[in-house]
């Protein structure tokens, strides 16, 4: 599957945000722990939503989608140990705690997601493991069970890791007891995985200081919630607004999850108005675009998600600007693409920034800096992961001449008709096999 872009053309125009990718799956494997219904609207229609709904259906669930609401039910876990998928996903490890609470055993694949480098699990273990349960690691799965069953447990996760935030979430609120997850991530996709989690009957706590307190009840019922527009989508339409000297209305963006991202917006020379039902983006007639150094971080921070497509229109900006990536250790594949078609960035070792940063003094390459501005030039570019992928699509929508972008699979999974939208901005982007 490819896109064929023709670049160079001023995008206008209102697009509605889709829902959160990074939300919605995670609620279909909070529903496991349910054997009663539930209701997902806003959601997404996506390639990371489908192999989530596999990885459902091979445990026992019942789904049905009409639109953009998804129903799911499990009445009951008829497999425990979930053998492989047909695509490479993340999720299948957060369905660890579900099944040890209504099974007392799993087994799922150990599978990839993003070419971004590894992303250890020995925290999801790890907190798994104090809340009683037994796992073993095999060379192609996980194998866990709960003999007693899962108990509540103090946990200090060493780094505020979303997934083992939501692991340990997910686990703790069938376990006996009061869990306390110190050190947790605080992502607006996490607040939104609570709130599904509390209309299914759940208690859990907000603390102070990246502090969330899980007492565990007996039994959890079906809900209906709608879940939270995707941010990493705004982001990405702000982008294309501001580079390309378009405007762009984002229906359903909310300024509470972008607050890091707008004012970085603003330092570099775009603008925003944010509205009842969403946000505008521009860049105002005649303004250039100045550098900024960012360092990406866990939320409230700079999210890592949002660099690839900044750095984008970073290589519009007069001048050198420097981005710090902290989250991910290898997550500047996208630098040589965008090389080619004529920018001009250097990915080093050295920390380029302020923040505490776990890769100091390691051979990662995880800072980057990007001199402009650059005029850019279509080319035949391979996505390499999601957040890559939409960076090419921005970056050969603001070249002049006409690009091919193969592996589009990759941004399907994150982004829904992604072709089909933004033709109605003024793209000039067809979709092949």
């Amino acid at each position: 599957m490819q896109f064929i872009i023709n670049g160079g053309k001023k995008l206008e125009g209102e697009i509605k945000l889709a829902g959160a990718k990074n939300a919605a799956t995670k609620m279909m494997v909070a529903s496991i722990l349910t054997g009663e219904e539930c209701v997902l609207q806003n959601f997404p229609d996506i390639g990371d939503t489908r192999i989530t709904q596999e990885l459902c259906r091979s445990i026992g669930s019942e789904i049905t989608q009409e639109g953009n609401v998804l129903r799911i039910k499990t009445p009951a876990v008829k497999n425990s140990k979930v053998s492989s998928f047909s695509r490479r996903n993340r999720i299948p490890i957060l369905a660890l705690g579900p099944l040890l609470a209504r099974a007392g055993e799993a087994e799922i694949p150990i599978l990839g997601g993003d070419k971004i480098g590894p992303r250890p699990v020995d925290i999801h273990i790890g907190a798994l493991t104090a809340m009683g349960a037994r796992i073993e690691v095999l060379p192609d799965r996980y194998a866990a069970s709960a003999p007693a069953g899962l108990k509540g447990a103090k946990i200090s996760l060493r780094y505020p890791s979303v997934g083992a935030t939501e692991n340990t979430i997910l686990a703790a609120v069938l376990a006996k007891g009061r869990t306390v997850i110190q050190n947790a991530a605080i992502e607006p996709e996490i607040t939104d995985l609570i709130k599904f989690l509390q209309k299914m009957g759940a208690i859990i706590e907000l603390g102070a200081n990246r502090v969330i307190y899980v007492d565990g009840v007996e039994k959890l019922g079906g809900a209906e919630h709608a879940i939270l527009p995707d941010r990493n989508e705004a982001v990405s339409f702000a982008c294309l607004a501001v580079a390309t000297g378009g405007k762009i209305f984002a229906e359903d963006a909310r300024q509470e999850d972008l607050i890091t991202f707008l004012n970085t917006l603003r330092k570099i020379g775009g603008e925003y108005r944010p509205e009842p039902s969403g946000i505008t983006f521009w860049r105002p007639v005649g303004a250039k675009l100045r550098p900024v150094k960012i360092e990406t971080d866990t939320h409230p921070g700079f999210m890592t998600d949002w660099q690839q497509p900044t750095a984008v229109l970073l290589t519009q900006a007069e001048g050198t600007s420097s981005i710090h990536e902290t989250v991910y250790e290898d997550r500047f594949g996208y630098a040589s693409d965008l090389n080619l078609m004529g920018a001009d960035i250097k990915v080093e070792t050295k920390c380029l920034g302020e923040l505490a940063c776990r890769f100091r003094g390691k051979d990662f390459h995880h800072s980057a800096t990007i001199t402009g501005p650059r005029p850019l030039r279509a080319a035949d570019l391979h996505v390499r992961d999601l957040r890559s992928g939409i960076a090419h699509v921005i970056a050969a929508l603001i070249a002049g001449g006409r690009s091919t972008i193969t592996g589009v699979e990759e941004i399907d999974r994150g982004y829904e008709k992604i072709d089909e939208r933004l033709s109605r901005l003024g793209a000039e982007i067809e979709r092949k096999n």
